[in-house]
């Protein structure tokens, strides 16, 4: 089989800073006007596989369970073959371990790039999916209002340049090696659902 882009949504972490009930991930979002209520992660899921740029590869860790609830989700609303999920039980290692977990499954579906986003973002757009999957070069970055953010589209000839572990996916390749990084600018926001009040921001906007 050979894929030429694949989405990679990390949703490993354990969520610490979130005090609320459950995962923050399993947190309820309101409707939008074109969209009913949904979870953290079913909207951050429902826009990489609405973006129809390949494949959606989830890595799941700390919440084990969260992946049932995401296959059910998505086979009701999206085909059959869409998602992929993929465990790691090194979570605790770091950002990295997981994105090397979404890298290793991109693999073997023979893909030339992933386009890397986070499960806690669930407004970053199909749009900005499709603009970051469609950019050219080694590394392309989504912006917001000239800001970096996700997803960023990671080429096959960078993978052995990224490190093995750690908190900082692919930051440290892109603070070293500039010269492989396109900025793509991007509607939408790539903010983080990180704590209570960041979700009861968005609940209220």
């Amino acid at each position: 089989m050979h894929i030429d882009v694949v989405a990679v949504i990390l949703a490993a972490g354990a969520g610490s800073r979130y005090a609320g009930p459950g995962h923050k991930l399993s947190a309820e979002l309101p409707p939008t006007a074109t969209e009913g209520p949904a979870t953290v992660i079913e909207r951050s899921i429902a826009h990489a596989v609405g973006a129809a740029i390949g494949p959606v590869i989830v890595v799941t860790g700390a919440v084990a369970d969260i992946a049932d609830h995401i296959a059910d989700h998505i086979a009701a609303s999206g085909p059959a073959d869409a998602l992929i999920i993929r465990h790691t039980p090194r979570w605790a290692l770091g950002q990295m371990t997981s994105l090397r977990v979404g890298i290793d499954a991109a693999a073997e579906l023979g893909a030339r790039a992933v386009v890397v986003g986070l499960g806690d973002q669930p407004f970053v757009t199909p749009d900005a999916w499709r603009r970051v999957a469609g950019a050219t070069g080694a590394i392309a970055v989504a912006t917001y209002a000239g800001e970096r953010g996700n997803p960023v589209l990671l080429d096959s000839s960078v993978w052995p340049l990224l490190p093995t572990d750690g908190d900082e996916g692919a930051r440290s390749l892109m603070r070293v090696r500039p010269d492989l990084v396109r900025e793509v600018p991007c509607t939408g926001s790539s903010a983080d659902i990180d704590t209570e009040e960041d979700l009861r921001r968005w609940q209220n906007s």
